[in-house]
């Protein structure tokens, strides 16, 4: 803009185009969005590995305690009852619909493939393969984990655990090894009243609600029955408990925080138990059923 007489000249600048900034924003954003993922995955990774590690060191300790036996062979008869015995109505309770809605469901699935009577084939295989064992599992993860997790970790935060160490008595062989025995043990016993259970509802529905005789219903247990198969079951609920219990134990003994702490122990024991159960069903499945066939 120019002016007359004495005024100066003035220039006034024309904004440049947004069309190059713009397009280097939007060449900047994949590449800035790629780096965030690839910090998250090396965050995820790095948290993985380290908590592996951990994790390894951990049960590598606890297996060295297991040589104190003066120390954890009187209480876990006490951690059995709390832990297993007072878990019986939990896995029984599960086993009575989880045997009418896999006889209904069977029914449903191959009335018109097959005879009526392998409704009892399939109840058998799925309850004492897989569904007695797994579930009474996930939900003995939330009340055994959480148990063990929120009793470890307000003796962490009130300096129990610390006091334990300075009596001369070692942690782990005192309050976690005999948590892991006890479930060890007792897990397969609730899973095997359960896969009674569960058998016994998916017969009354079978015949109460099929119109299955009973003879039908048992030869279909009959046909396809091995001792593998409750075998299977009940190895699997045993290293489910072991997992279960390491887990709550580990979370506990971590706890950090006062009670918000112990609260955070609690759920991380729960979630990380159902995910080492369905972790180890995958391996079992992978170890002993692969290439294995029904015989008749």
């Amino acid at each position: 803009m120019n002016a007359s007489g004495d005024d100066a000249v003035v220039t006034v600048p024309v904004p440049p185009t947004g069309l190059p900034v713009a397009n280097s924003l939007a060449t900047s954003r994949p590449a800035r969005l790629l780096g965030a993922i690839g910090a998250t995955a090396r965050t995820l990774v790095t948290a993985l590995f380290g908590g592996i590690g951990r994790a390894w060191f951990f049960t590598r300790e606890v297996v060295r305690a297991t040589r104190v036996v003066s120390d954890w062979r009187p209480h876990v008869m006490e951690h059995a009852r709390v832990l297993g015995v007072d878990s019986l109505p939990i896995g029984i309770f599960l086993a009575v619909f989880t045997g009418i809605v896999l006889a209904l469901l069977a029914s449903y699935s191959i009335s018109d493939l097959v005879p009526l009577y392998f409704v009892g084939t399939l109840v058998q295989k799925t309850v004492t393969m897989e569904l007695a064992p797994v579930l009474t599992g996930l939900a003995l993860a939330g009340r055994v984990g959480a148990n063990i997790a929120a009793q470890l970790g307000t003796m962490r935060v009130t300096e129990q655990v610390d006091a334990l160490e300075t009596l001369a008595y070692d942690p782990l062989a005192y309050l976690v090894v005999p948590r892991v025995i006890a479930s060890t043990v007792m897990f397969p016993v609730v899973v095997g009243a359960a896969m009674l259970v569960g058998l016994t509802s998916g017969w009354l529905a079978s015949i109460g609600l099929l119109d299955l005789t009973t003879p039908q219903f048992l030869k279909g247990v009959r046909l396809f029955f091995e001792t593998f198969d409750v075998r299977y079951g009940l190895v699997k609920s045993a290293s489910f408990g072991c997992a279960v219990a390491l887990a709550g134990c580990h979370a506990g003994l971590a706890t950090r925080g006062g009670a918000e702490g112990v609260g955070r122990a609690a759920t991380r024991a729960v979630v990380l138990g159902a995910i080492l159960i369905l972790v180890l069903d995958a391996i079992w499945a992978l170890v002993w059923l692969t290439g294995k066939t029904l015989t008749h």
